[in-house]
């Protein structure tokens, strides 16, 4: 009793000295040692992983997906699970389920058919998994004969089938007759962590991932003539390209050109794969929180390589397009330099995985070493999009964040980590003024809602104004900002021993803020409160000026409660400039107000506050003229 009563002191007088809300939910986290207040992963930290052994094979005439798999789960948690949770993607599809978008009629079907499932001696036919078991949304809950045990294993051995849409592809579908983008695919073991339990959350089509860091070996079989990019590294080859291409792909993954290993005259030869009738593609990955690939007869295809660290190690980079679009011609190019930007400038942590491949079908989605983008009628844009995709390899793959609760966690940082490259590849496009403006549009309105709302309240109508605002434009807007506010070198020090700690595993909110906290060496909750936690907006505005023989100062007034930076261009009748810049931090004592001297004695012509890179969201108060 002594020893629990000194633990809730300790706990209590941590949390009267962090001043950031902290839920009464999460609080057993860091009281049984899964979580430490200092923002790493507790003694006690565990997480549970799955093996995938899955063969596929994708029929294109009728566009239908048919496998099986067996998986091993491994329940490294201090729990015996009583149940087990199946998520079933395709099940979006379905009749009656609940979505956030309307569907084409033509794409609405029964779903992913279960026709086998055997949950190690627990045996289901397709009648009785529909019937006799927990079939809600997209998840399939199994109650167990046989607890898993901790520290034990179960061995699943299961069968399905569905048929991919068309019409409305939800990141995923063919996107014409024989091209195809397959992700959300496979029956897939869900997440028990130390905060939620299982995850039984459906998937309703806005909300993206949250996966365990798995083991893949999967068998893909296409008819001959097809080409396969996928999740992780082709096995094979060999086996189904004939020599002279297989050739050039064993080129490309050495060379730091970009190599055509398919263009439109090779497509006409029809002797790229070997002639079978059906060719089986085999893939492997390692400790990657997904799977998807993609096949088409018909696309052009990319690759080069680049090396990264010291280690020589290389990663393969490809493009697989359709000859229309023409911007994807220099998409590997592109997703090649991003790839080298994000190794060594921002994060600066060299990219973890063997391969990355941009496929050209539609929209802009990331996937574990696969991104699925459409077209763009601009380069910049095109640069951008491939950018803020692969940039998604640190978050949420590399980091394991529940996208589905936290989206600010992985998509506000995909906002903000390519700012620079892309006004790099692009000097004419300044995508962070664009998201400056983005923000300073939403800031303040009814829907601009405090971004430490769990993202799994969003859907339908407020996707736009309310999800997109908090997730993406807000966090990234608060990233940068903090970036500011630290400097380069402190910023990367403390984002580098965030990641440090957390890859690999399932970081949340709070294990970010305390990192952060733990590298500074103080709390503060004076900027995360404002950014994550309240509704508000900023605002700056140019007060009272007061000016004789001997000082000028121009007084500062702080309108809004999210505190931003100071930057005053301060005009001279004598036609000197001054440009006097303060942090965010002048803010953190809770100041309304704060008094600027400017230059002694000159006469003071124009004065203007803030920038384009400030967000304000209203700078008509930005702005004093003296008359002559």
């Amino acid at each position: 009793c002594l020893i629990v009563l000194n633990i809730m002191m300790l706990w209590n007088l941590r949390a009267q000295s962090n001043s950031i809300y902290l839920p009464v939910n999460l609080r057993a986290q860091y009281n049984s040692n899964t979580r430490s207040m200092d923002g790493n992963p507790g003694p006690n930290y565990w997480q549970n992983y799955s093996n995938y052994d899955i063969q596929v094979e994708l029929t294109p005439e009728s566009r239908l997906i048919n496998g099986s798999a067996d998986i091993n789960y491994f329940n490294n948690s201090p729990d015996t699970l009583k149940q087990i949770v199946i998520r079933l993607y395709p099940d979006i599809f379905k009749k009656g389920q609940m979505r956030d978008f309307n569907l084409n009629p033509a794409d609405i079907n029964e779903g992913m058919t279960i026709s086998y499932l055997k949950i190690d001696n627990l045996e289901l036919n397709e009648i009785q998994i529909d019937t006799s078991n927990y079939r809600k949304g997209t998840n399939l809950i199994i109650s167990l004969d046989e607890p898993i045990k901790s520290s034990a294993q179960c061995h699943i051995n299961v069968k399905w089938y569905y048929t991919t849409s068309v019409h409305r592809n939800v990141r995923t579908g063919a996107y014409d007759s024989t091209s195809f983008m397959i992700a959300y695919w496979y029956p897939q073991i869900a997440v028990y962590d130390d905060v939620d339990g299982w995850d039984r959350y459906s998937y309703t089509g806005l909300q993206e991932f949250y996966n365990d860091f798995n083991n893949y070996e999967i068998d893909i079989t296409v008819p001959k003539g097809f080409l396969v990019w996928a999740t992780g590294e082709l096995k094979n080859a060999h086996d189904v390209l004939t020599k002279s291409y297989y050739h050039k792909y064993k080129q490309a993954l050495k060379s730091d050109e970009i190599i055509s290993i398919v263009n439109e005259q090779d497509l006409q030869s029809g002797q790229i794969t070997k002639d079978k009738d059906k060719l089986t593609w085999k893939f492997k990955a390692e400790k990657a929180p997904d799977f998807a690939f993609a096949a088409s007869d018909h696309y052009l295809w990319d690759q080069t390589s680049i090396q990264i660290g010291m280690d020589n190690k290389r990663v393969k980079v490809g493009a697989a397009y359709k000859k229309e679009s023409k911007d994807f011609y220099q998409v590997a190019e592109i997703a090649r330099k991003a790839i080298d930007y994000f190794s060594r400038q921002m994060p600066g942590i060299p990219y973890p995985w063997p391969s990355m491949t941009v496929f050209n079908g539609g929209g802009g989605m990331e996937f574990p070493m696969m991104v699925n983008d459409g077209s763009t009628p601009t380069m910049p844009r095109t640069i951008s999009l491939t950018s803020h995709e692969i940039s998604h390899t640190y978050f949420p793959f590399y980091m394991g964040t529940n996208e589905r609760k936290y989206a600010w966690m992985d998509e506000g940082w995909a906002v903000m980590l390519p700012f620079d490259f892309d006004r790099q590849e692009a000097p004419d496009y300044d995508r962070k003024a664009a998201v400056t403006t983005e923000y300073e549009f939403a800031a303040g309105k009814e829907l601009d809602l405090p971004t430490i709302i769990p993202s799994i309240t969003y859907g339908g109508q407020i996707y736009r104004p309310a999800y997109r605002g908090a997730s993406y434009t807000k966090a990234g807007m608060a990233y940068q900002m903090l970036r500011d506010l630290l400097g380069e070198e402190l910023f990367k020090k403390a984002l580098h021993t965030y990641i440090s700690r957390w890859q690999g595993k399932h970081p949340i909110p709070y294990d970010f803020f305390f990192t952060f906290d733990d590298v500074l060496g103080e709390e503060i909750s004076w900027f995360w409160n404002p950014w994550f936690f309240e509704p508000g907006y900023p605002d700056l505005a140019i007060g009272e000026i007061k000016q004789n023989n001997h000082t000028s100062t121009v007084q500062i007034n702080r309108l809004g409660n999210v505190p931003i930076p100071i930057s005053l261009r301060v005009f001279y009748k004598d036609g000197a400039e001054q440009i006097i810049e303060k942090k965010a931090d002048v803010w953190k004592d809770g100041k309304i107000s704060i008094q600027i001297e400017l230059d002694k004695g000159k006469s003071l012509k124009r004065i203007e506050l803030g920038n384009k890179y400030i967000p304000d969201i209203n700078r008509r108060n930005n702005l004093f003229i003296f008359e002559n």
